[in-house]
């Protein structure tokens, strides 16, 4: 037989087994097309299943919607600080880093609400708590490092406005953050009651002898604050005695501005107090058997300390108001010159 014969036949076979091997092919196709159809179909029927196995509970819409405003309020606040140079001082820095927290409150509450309801597991909820835990302790933290800027601006007055001060603020932002990061992972990597449920606290998936330490460490914060504002307090009283005795010398502007800043932090820790006491006073009493509403009703408050926060020590400042005068109603830059931390 001739090449051109073994061709020929080579061919034919090939075009006789083709209608097969084409046929199995489209076969194989349809089967997967078909497994992968059912599969979205099962995975689409699980996530409704789920959704339709949990029903919204108002509380969590409540958390949902405070989230979105503390958010939104808090951004504001950061964006003024980053984008205004004159702001850029130690006591801002400070007050930027609040604001930062309580922006991370917000925005751990709204992934919190997206995750209960659509993607639940036990590995999202240690992320989500481990986010809240971690914002709560760089929110108070925060309080607690501008409490101490306080006093250090009146206990050294003339020394404050110098590197030191700068050095030192530095400092108290990278000890905050950083035990805000290291309390926000801890129950990703096994401070959680996953594994012993029944050893629960009444925030889950925390556990109860966690809870109680971290409201030994904000009972213990709350009284350093509340010893420094005493101490500031009587820095006040001092410098008032001291212009009664030389007015024709001095000049009681500048204490008329700094007993304006003490008011304003006494607003502060009267709102922080009203705020967490409850909710810090039930978790040492309090388990997992304690009805879920207690729980809403006392970390309501709580949370609201980082809506309120913005407005006390924020919008109340006359710089801060200079900014967003000048954002909202002209579009040339006002100068202004930061004024003292008393001030604020």
């Amino acid at each position: 037989m001739t090449a051109l014969g073994l061709t020929s036949v080579r061919c034919l076979c090939i075009n006789q087994l083709r209608p097969g091997t084409a046929g199995r092919m489209n076969e194989n196709i349809s089967k997967n097309s078909s497994e992968e159809q059912a599969a979205w179909l099962e995975t689409s029927l699980d996530l409704a299943l789920t959704l339709q196995q949990t029903p919204l509970n108002p509380w969590d819409i409540v958390l949902c919607v405070s989230g979105t405003v503390i958010a939104c309020e808090n951004a504001i606040v950061v964006a003024i600080i980053f984008y205004t140079p004159a702001l850029r001082t130690p006591m801002f820095l400070l007050v930027g880093s609040l604001a930062g927290a309580d922006l991370l409150t917000g925005l751990g509450l709204i992934i919190h609400f997206v995750f209960l309801y659509c993607l639940r597991s036990d590995l999202v909820s240690l992320v989500t708590v481990g986010i809240l835990v971690g914002s709560f302790t760089a929110s108070v933290s925060s309080l607690l490092a501008i409490t101490i800027d306080r006093y250090l601006s009146l206990y050294n007055a003339l020394t404050y406005y110098s590197e030191r001060t700068v050095t030192r603020t530095y400092i108290m932002l990278l000890l905050t953050w950083s035990l805000s990061l290291s309390l926000g992972l801890l129950p990703v990597l096994g401070w959680n009651c996953l594994s012993e449920p029944s050893s629960c606290s009444i925030v889950r998936p925390l556990t109860k002898n966690n809870l109680i330490i971290l409201s030994v460490s904000f009972f213990m914060v709350f009284g350093m604050m509340l010893q420094l504002y005493m101490q500031v307090c009587k820095i006040v009283c001092r410098h008032a005695h001291q212009i009664a005795v030389q007015r024709h010398l001095l000049s009681s502007s500048h204490y008329v501005t700094t007993r304006k800043g003490i008011s304003t932090l006494a607003l502060i820790l009267g709102a922080f107090a009203i705020c967490w006491l409850p909710f810090a006073i039930y978790c040492l009493i309090a388990d997992s058997t304690y009805p879920a509403v207690y729980t809403y009703m006392t970390i309501l408050p709580a949370i609201y300390n980082s809506l309120i926060n913005p407005v006390i020590y924020a919008y109340r400042n006359q710089d801060i108001q200079k900014v967003l005068w000048a954002v909202c109603c002209t579009s040339n830059k006002l100068p202004f010159r930061s004024r003292s931390p008393s001030d604020v």
